[in-house]
């Protein structure tokens, strides 16, 4: 646990440049940062987790706590070796600067991943509960 709240700790520490703490208070097991600073660019929260899949990384938990608009909550383990974190924290300050300097990017999406930014509202109204394949697809 003592190493979970250390990791935690050290990507506060890390980011805390690029993205907005909105409670400045002592971190435990986790840090959640919010997409203020993102805003100003018109990029969202969403947008910058599903540009963090196009660096490799499964986006953190978005949009919680309900008490921080825009919350990204950032919960590493203990077992994440320091050179995991460096490299989260570096797709993450990449990402920032992406927001201010080519934020279309960010706001479309992911770009790398087999499939694309989803219709989620779409989806969550119509959603496919059974796969079949297409014709030849094997």
């Amino acid at each position: 646990a003592e190493v979970a709240v250390l990791n935690a700790n050290y990507i506060r520490a890390r980011l805390r440049h690029s993205y907005h703490l909105p409670y400045d208070s002592p971190t435990l097991h986790e840090v959640v940062f919010n997409d203020k600073r993102q805003n100003a660019f018109d990029v969202h929260t969403l947008d910058i987790a599903k540009r963090l899949m196009d660096y490799g990384f499964h986006p953190p938990t978005i949009y919680f706590p309900l008490i921080v608009p825009g919350a990204l909550m950032i919960e590493p383990t203990e077992s994440e070796p320091k050179e995991e974190l460096d490299a989260f924290c570096e797709a993450m300050i990449a990402i920032a600067r992406e927001c201010e300097e080519r934020p279309e990017l960010v706001r479309t999406a992911p770009h790398t991943t087999p499939v694309r930014r989803l219709d989620e509202a779409r989806a969550a109204r119509q959603p496919v509960l059974r796969w079949t394949p297409t014709p030849g697809s094997d």
